[in-house]
């Protein structure tokens, strides 16, 4: 645990170029104050964040993560926002997920005549993160295994089911399907977390076994499941051609990542 009052939090802002860094421009020629702990990044529209890039800030070592963007409905690009909102909603499961306090990752909107909400929205995130801690501090994680969940979220992130849903959220729950049906948002939140928690555990599966080859008992061991789970998922992993059987050591099949 760390001394409240001696953390400093490391916070990365991510602002869209139209609004949300308009609005930072603004603060800073209209003399608001905000802390220093932000460090900003501009970019076109919210919705050219990836999620992936947010877990890399999480693996470098930040301690918070703010997404601002234009106000919904006022989009340079129409939709992007939207996209975004949906996006961030995700990727705190995934980090929730992980073991990690989703209040670490901020989506908020600031237009160009907001210089004060945007000095208002950095002060108060500052604050919920010095609060929060360190990266981890609300975890018994060590470094490298809060490192290993973090990769593991990132990559669970990347996976194309993962990124389908996100995409296809949308059109899933506003739109009917072919068949005049409509996807419940509880349905659609409660599908999304069962695919979240399935591919977190396979990825930190395939992390874990990385050149070495090893039975599902000592995998079970290294990701802190049941042999049971992860043998069911060792099951998916070889059926998808990610891991395969090298060998057999005292009745028990050793498993090796696939190459490629």
């Amino acid at each position: 645990m760390t001394l409240q009052g001696s953390f400093e939090p490391d916070v990365l802002g991510f602002l869209c170029n139209w609004c949300s860094y308009a609005g930072a421009d603004l603060a800073g020629v209209s003399r608001f104050q905000y802390p220093p702990n932000v460090r900003i990044i501009r970019v076109m529209c919210s919705a050219r964040v990836d999620p992936t890039i947010v877990l890399e800030a999480f693996i470098r070592g930040l301690d918070g993560v703010m997404l601002l963007g234009c106000h919904l409905g006022d989009c340079h690009y129409m939709t992007g926002n939207y996209y975004t909102e949906r996006r961030v909603k995700t990727t705190k499961k995934v980090l929730k997920n992980a073991g990690l306090s989703p209040e670490r990752l901020l989506i908020d909107w600031v237009s160009a005549s907001e210089g004060e909400r945007f000095a208002t929205l950095v002060k108060d995130f500052t604050e919920r993160v010095r609060k929060l801690g360190p990266l981890g501090n609300e975890t018994d994680l060590e470094p490298q295994q809060l490192r290993a969940r973090l990769v593991a979220a990132k990559e669970t992130l990347a996976q194309e089911k993962i990124r389908w849903l996100v995409g296809r959220e949308m059109a899933l729950v506003e739109d009917k399907n072919v068949f005049g049906e409509k996807v419940s948002q509880e349905e659609f939140d409660q599908l999304m977390l069962r695919t979240i928690e399935k591919e977190f555990a396979k990825r930190r599966i395939l992390l874990s076994i990385g050149e070495d080859a090893l039975s599902v008992k000592e995998i079970a061991q290294r990701v802190e499941a049941s042999p049971r789970e992860v043998l069911r998922n060792m099951v998916s992993l070889e059926r998808d051609g990610l891991v395969s059987v090298v060998g057999i050591e005292e009745n028990s099949p050793k498993y090796r990542r696939a190459e490629g």
